[in-house]
């Protein structure tokens, strides 16, 4: 657990990326995407860890807005309509601390199950 206090939470103009400026200096901008497929809902993380769910095809997620949950989170709505994470203080610096190793596993979880990072298109007949 940390003391650090987010000072700054700033959506880029492409509503693309989150910058969060912390009390104790540090400072992290963390991506919808990345964002969005660690959300700490249940519905991506599950209630145990053989129920976290590797979400893929979304490279081009968007958050679409932040609403404050009391003193200690911020829920982000994306623009796929994902509304149910609630992202403490604590989770956000610890994503943006461990932000590479994160974003790696990822990355090799959707190779491992045969997943990509574009959206699903049915792909067309001939």
């Amino acid at each position: 657990m940390t003391n650090a206090w987010p000072k700054e939470l700033r959506v880029s103009k492409d509503r693309r990326s989150l910058t969060i400026a912390f009390d104790n200096g540090e400072t992290y901008t963390l991506t919808a995407e990345l964002l969005r497929v660690a959300s700490p809902s249940a519905e991506v993380q599950g209630h145990s860890p053989e129920q976290r769910v590797t979400v893929p095809g979304k490279i081009n997620v968007e958050i679409a807005r932040m609403e404050p949950v009391g003193n200690y989170a911020v829920r982000i709505i994306f623009d796929d309509m994902h509304d149910t994470g609630l992202f403490s203080w604590d989770y956000l610096i610890d994503l943006g601390r461990n932000m590479d190793t994160r974003w790696q596993a990822y990355l090799d979880e959707l190779a491992d199950k045969g997943l990509s990072r574009e959206p699903f298109a049915p792909r067309r007949s001939h």
